[in-house]
């Protein structure tokens, strides 16, 4: 979300509990990054923007969906940050399990956020419609005080081909390939699930979802490419980066396990740049004369 944004001009601060979280952006980007746990009782500095994603554990249609109940849900944690900074616009992203069992706490949500003068719009979006090589449907929201539109969809669909390009068919030194007994297990698998579409990547159609289970976990859904000899391979770090849409200049700290797991739970930056897009247009026309170059945004996670 901060490099999509940056992109866009806007100094970011960032708030994030994971060290390895914090070196990779302090290592890429222009703001700073504070690595602490954020409550309801941070103190956090003024800014024109705040931006985000609560956990989205409490809400994923692949957990207990217990929502509020939660522990880890982290939406008081936001709620309380606009209170106190009183932002002209936020971004909040989540996971589309919001709009299923925990609808209900969805509109309690709004509902709280508007009795602190916003005009709160949501809706379900699909990256893959905003030039990311892979389908990944999000719930974005937005509070802002009118005038504010979400950007539009592109006509054009990025395959996996296109994004891994020369990657496709090199050998990186520690490819790690998939043995026969794992191909015999997915082979069950798809014959037990009845599937009809193999679940290894298709050079010719944007990737699955990108998760940290699905990176580097189960035979069965983890992402892989296949080869012309018929031999399976799992993607690299790298690969995994450019179907997030991240540049190959972007550098992750962290093992191997770490740096799946930051892709799996980013925002893809093109789609954040989009966003932004529409914050810095918002910023500009309704919100902010004679706006200066540079504004603030805290990025909350």
């Amino acid at each position: 979300m901060a490099l999509g944004f940056e992109a866009h001009g806007l100094i970011t601060t960032g708030f994030e509990m994971d060290k390895h979280c914090c070196d990779t952006y302090s290592k890429n980007l222009q703001g700073k990054c504070l690595e602490t746990f954020i409550t309801p009782e941070t103190a956090f500095p003024k800014a024109d923007v705040i931006i985000g994603g609560p956990p989205c554990q409490p809400f994923s249609v692949r957990g207990k969906q217990k929502g509020a109940d939660d522990f880890r849900n982290g939406f008081p944690t936001f709620i309380q940050a606009i209170r106190t900074i009183r932002p002209k616009i936020f971004i909040i992203e989540n996971v589309r399990g919001l709009l299923y069992r925990n609808k209900a706490y969805l509109e309690q949500v709004t509902t709280e956020l508007e009795t602190l003068g916003y005009i709160v719009d949501y809706n379900l979006f699909n990256v893959v419609n905003y030039g990311v090589p892979q389908n990944r449907e999000r719930v974005i929201i937005v509070g802002h005080h009118g005038g504010f539109s979400f950007p539009e969809k592109n006509s054009h669909k990025v395959t996996v081909g296109e994004a891994l390009d020369d990657l496709v068919f090199f050998i990186p030194d520690n490819a790690k390939f998939l043995t026969p007994r794992m191909d015999e297990y997915i082979a069950r698998y798809e014959a037990k699930s009845a599937c009809t579409t193999p679940r290894d990547l298709h050079l010719d159609k944007p990737a699955r979802t990108l998760t940290c289970r699905n990176l580097a976990g189960a035979t069965s859904d983890m992402h892989r490419l296949k080869l012309p000899d018929g031999r399976r391979r799992r993607i690299t770090t790298r690969e995994a980066a450019r179907l997030q849409s991240f540049p190959d200049n972007f550098e992750f700290s962290g093992n191997e396990s770490s740096v799946f797991k930051q892709i799996g739970n980013a925002v893809p930056p093109l789609f954040a740049y989009q966003l932004a897009g529409k914050v810095r247009e918002y910023l500009e026309r309704y919100v902010v004369k004679n706006m200066p170059e540079k504004s603030k945004a805290l990025i909350l996670t």
